[in-house]
């Protein structure tokens, strides 16, 4: 039952029926689901969300596949996976294309795992796709603390890079550092292009 936009007093739980998956879709039984602006966005009515798509929120979940499509091969029920969901991920089940499932990473556990599709999705897109990030180079993050920016930090060092972040205080900042930045700007004090830091990628 599709509720009017708002805020999240206007959530609400519902019965409906489980979702079938179609011949290249898998059914997961969710555990937990990532919480991420496109959500907020959604609820507040502006989503601009694929044909098709559910009216229930929720773009990342992880737990156990439940039933598979009649396509699907290479994975099984009862596996441990997390998705990227079109929508739909605040359920007790969603329908999933196989594309989009993966294992869970080793060492954690389902409610952690639930938060990794959607930034490794859009990380890996933009960093290694569009970007074509090349081992050695050096790769500006802004907003270091955020989600997108801790797992960027983290995979460019990961991958053999040097990573300068600006985060807006001293806190922040020594935590970017803790996390593998070789440098942290704190952009209310200092210009964050006045470091001499080059090749940038931004």
């Amino acid at each position: 039952m599709s509720k009017p936009p708002g805020g999240p007093e206007g959530l609400a739980i519902h019965e409906r029926a489980i979702s079938q998956p179609s011949s290249n879709e898998v059914l997961i039984r969710v555990a937990a689901a990532g919480l991420n602006r496109t959500d907020v966005i959604q609820r507040g009515g502006r989503a601009n969300l694929p044909e098709g798509a559910s009216d229930i929120l929720g773009l990342e979940v992880s737990r156990t596949i439940a039933q598979l499509g009649s396509d699907v091969s290479g994975i099984s029920v009862g596996d441990e996976v997390v998705a990227l969901t079109d929508s739909g991920g605040y359920a007790e089940y969603v329908a999933v294309p196989a594309g989009q499932v993966a294992p869970v990473p080793p060492g954690l556990d389902l409610l952690d795992a639930a938060g990794i599709p959607e930034v490794a999705a859009t990380v890996v897109l933009n960093v290694l796709l569009n970007g074509r990030y090349q081992e050695g180079e050096t790769v500006l993050v802004h907003g270091g603390t955020g989600g997108i920016g801790a797992f960027t930090i983290q995979l460019v060092k990961a991958l053999g890079g040097t990573v300068f972040a600006t985060a807006g205080s001293a806190g922040k900042c020594a935590r970017v550092r803790s996390w593998g930045a070789d440098a942290a700007i704190n952009y209310r004090e200092e210009e964050f292009d006045q470091r001499g830091a080059g090749p940038w990628r931004c």
